[in-house]
């Protein structure tokens, strides 16, 4: 199964890449433990955010992206991949008004408001539905995966699914294919869509495998993110590689 050799990739990278990848691991951690120190009585609203924190990881991720391809092509690796890809990765444009000169920060803003929007859907959602205020993950067990009337949490499920999908489709590939092609950031979802269109089973299992890792990497105080997203972040590099052939357009 494809996706099961993109990881096997991507872990490879992570180890070549030593702790210039474990940072943003780390970074992910880091994060996911502010969101729930913040959050921690109002798990109602901290459901939304931690699903919401993939909508958004793509962009997160394009760092790692950018290290497997230095990796591929020869090149050194050194601290100064992660700050290249975020200050220079459009240097090759001449023109910044040009029509694809801002699209990793379009598609970066987007991907924000969509996470910003399931969080409030889903926190009205889980008021809506909730038959007693959620303020702690045991409430959340308790009162909406294991209700015993009703089907709250395989609705909140499927509200989120309907909504990621979607999402999910718009950026698996879209998000490196801008870092490496001269693309606007509409071909570069067209051809992420497309990917999944022609891929159905892999990209399945692909999205089925993203979720598990970031769910079992947050459940142990996040660490096992510091392991899971410098895997993932490089696996999809391969998936793009994979499933996109991009010869006959011109590379940034």
């Amino acid at each position: 199964m494809r996706p099961f050799i993109w990881i096997q990739m991507g872990w490879r990278d992570m180890v070549r890449c030593g702790w210039v990848s474990y940072l943003h691991g780390i970074l992910f951690a880091l994060f996911g433990g502010l969101v729930f120190f913040v959050a921690r009585e109002r798990f109602w609203l901290l459901a939304g955010a931690f699903t919401g924190v993939l909508i958004i990881a793509p962009i997160m991720a394009t760092s790692l992206y950018a290290l497997s391809r230095a990796l591929e092509r020869g090149e050194p690796i050194s601290f100064n991949v992660v700050v290249n890809t975020w200050n220079q990765w459009q240097r090759s444009h001449t023109n910044k008004l040009g029509d694809d000169y801002w699209c990793l920060i379009r598609l970066g803003i987007l991907l924000a408001f969509a996470a910003t929007g399931w969080v409030i859907t889903s926190a009205a959602f889980i008021t809506l539905i909730a038959q007693t205020p959620i303020n702690t993950p045991a409430e959340f067990v308790q009162h909406i995966i294991l209700a015993k009337q009703g089907w709250a949490f395989e609705l909140w499920l499927a509200l989120g699914g309907v909504l990621a999908a979607p999402i999910f489709a718009s950026t698996v590939i879209s998000v490196p294919v801008l870092l490496d092609c001269k693309v606007n950031m509409f071909q570069a979802i067209l051809l992420s869509w497309r990917a999944v269109m022609e891929n159905p089973l892999a990209m399945g299992v692909w999205a089925a495998i993203i979720m598990f890792a970031i769910f079992f990497g947050s459940v142990f105080a996040f660490l096992g993110l510091i392991i899971a997203i410098p895997v993932l972040g490089h696996a999809s590099w391969y998936a793009y590689r994979d499933l996109v052939d991009t010869s006959n357009w011109p590379t940034r």
